[in-house]
């Protein structure tokens, strides 16, 4: 859990929370089809539905109060992946600092599939 604190009290933010907020920031950027997960046995992958996108969202809790991410995602195919890379670092960024005052570290983006 992430731990806010002010003059006025303090907040929790669960995993799940920033897992869910991270994965909506991602999904809605141009050129990705979905977070991705794979199953328990380490089987083939599956483009995760909306409800359940959060799977694809690892999330980290560093010493320093901030968090890592690493989001697998699945991308049209014929898309530019370094700038689609580079859009979602900096919507899920912005969305985690902006909607809950998160301060994220690192953002790793894996491209697992390409779907066409």
């Amino acid at each position: 859990m992430v731990n806010i604190t002010n003059s006025k009290g303090s907040i929790l933010i669960s995993g799940d929370v920033i897992s869910n907020l991270a994965g909506d920031a991602a999904t809605g950027c141009f050129g990705v089809k979905g977070m991705v997960s794979r199953s328990q046995s380490s089987g083939p992958l599956q483009l995760l539905r909306r409800e359940s996108m959060s799977k694809g969202v690892e999330v980290v809790y560093n010493d320093d109060q901030t968090v890592s991410l690493q989001l697998h995602i699945g991308v049209d195919q014929g898309v530019n992946i370094f700038a689609v890379s580079r859009s979602i670092i900096n919507e899920v960024n912005y969305k985690l600092s902006q909607t809950a005052g998160i301060p994220v570290k690192t953002i790793d983006v894996f491209v697992d599939t390409i779907i066409g």
